[in-house]
């Protein structure tokens, strides 16, 4: 038996400390430097401050026995109060419920009206218990509120101790002036606690919604990244497999060669999909026209590329090559047209990139608004770089086509590009 009553004794123990150390003890507690256990010592101290004067005049002068047994069960009650209201550490998310509790501010009331009551029938020695009920509001009230009722308290003593001793020159200054200081200093110390635990938790949820808002942007650069992969790539596949195999009985040749440069885009599309979940993926504007004027003749789309911007910064090459890539694969899909120009054009410290069809405008404008994934996406990297996006019917080939259009500032992109560099 005596064995069991160990053992449970030493689980209890590590249970405790589990949760009272840095260790087992919430990441805000953590953070503030102050461990529970140390706390627990903190406030236990200044409890045995408060009783220690009123302990004292029970024993010097002890009153009748009933009043002694009343002044006992009024202590123990303070200090079972006292313990419970400052029990959670001022970092911990049981605080912040325990300020909102209308039974823990009742308690509070009730306790500022008990030390009321035995300091005017007991003597001046239980003013000391003040201490507590000042330690007590600087925790569990609202910064107004708690300076308020510490200044309260701290002339509270003084007012008693005038209105029971007949004067000034009957106070016992020596005692009184340091029973104010303490009031005063330690419900104050509590607020600046109280207040630094509350912005360690709001830092801590600062960071907590911080964590998840960069979850959020990188599962959207995701979805963004594979479907502007995915779609352009994969449309590409498509059309070069319909056209291998249209081709297989009549030129073998090209066949293969079709079949080829299948197995060469599937590689690469692997590869780029590894590279999007690594973060580093940037395409090439030289790379995309050479992959639009394939996927364009493959198509049978008369496709025209006018290249003028020369070399870019790297941010608007790679935005210009998602909108080359963007646009080439909705025509593709939604255009149905016979021609498509692709212009890049640079001035006046903007460059300009241009995909023009002329296909069906008013269907290609429903399917954009329908699938607003990819424009949305390559708008949102527009954006970032402080540029502009359009798309919409246009005039091309003597017919009312569509066109997607980019404008960059040049000059912008390549400060953003210095700002990022280590």
């Amino acid at each position: 038996m005596k064995t069991l009553q160990a053992q449970l004794a030493r689980a209890y123990a590590r249970w405790e400390y589990h949760l009272t150390s840095m260790e087992g003890a919430e990441v805000s507690i953590v953070s503030s430097g102050i461990p529970f256990h140390l706390w627990r010592l903190y406030q236990h101290f200044w409890l045995l401050v408060c009783l220690l004067f009123p302990v004292v005049s029970l024993i010097r002068e002890p009153p009748t026995p009933m009043r002694l047994l009343l002044a006992i069960a009024a202590l123990v009650s303070f200090a079972a109060s006292y313990t419970w209201l400052m029990w959670p550490h001022p970092a911990s998310s049981e605080a912040r419920k325990r300020s909102r509790s209308h039974p823990a501010l009742m308690l509070f009331a009730v306790l500022i009206a008990l030390v009321l009551v035995l300091s005017l029938t007991y003597g001046l020695a239980f003013l000391w218990l003040f201490i507590g009920v000042s330690a007590i509001a600087g925790v569990l009230l609202p910064i107004r509120g708690a300076l308020l009722t510490v200044t309260v308290l701290m002339f509270l003593p003084l007012f008693i101790s005038l209105g029971t001793t007949g004067g000034v020159t009957k106070v016992d200054w020596l005692q009184l002036i340091p029973l104010i200081l303490l009031v005063r200093g330690l419900g104050l110390d509590m607020i600046g606690l109280a207040r630094l635990s509350s912005a360690i938790r709001d830092l801590h949820a600062t960071r907590a919604e911080l964590a998840r808002l960069k979850v959020e942007e990188e599962r959207l650069r995701l979805a963004r990244d594979l479907h502007d992969l995915l779609g352009h790539n994969l449309s590409m596949i498509t059309l070069k497999s319909e056209l291998a195999g249209r081709l297989l009985q009549q030129e073998p040749a090209r066949a293969a060669q079709e079949i080829h440069e299948i197995e060469g885009v599937a590689r690469q599309t692997l590869r780029e999909v590894r590279e999007a979940f690594s973060g580093y993926r940037q395409p090439r504007l030289e790379s995309e026209l050479d992959g639009a004027r394939q996927i364009l003749e493959a198509a049978g789309i008369a496709s025209t590329i006018e290249h003028t911007a020369s070399e870019l910064p790297s941010a608007t090459d790679a935005v210009l090559a998602w909108t080359v890539r963007e646009g080439v694969t909705n025509v593709i899909r939604h255009s149905r047209a016979r021609r498509c120009i692709i212009r890049l054009t640079r001035e006046n410290g903007t460059v300009c990139a241009e995909v023009i069809n002329d296909g069906d405008s008013r269907q290609e404008t429903e399917d954009a608004k329908a699938r607003s994934s990819g424009l949305s996406g390559l708008s949102e990297r527009v954006t970032s770089l402080g540029g502009r996006m359009e798309a919409g019917p246009v005039w091309a080939s003597r017919k009312e086509g569509f066109r997607l259009r980019v404008e960059l500032p040049i000059q912008s992109s390549v400060e953003e590009s210095q700002e990022e560099r280590p």
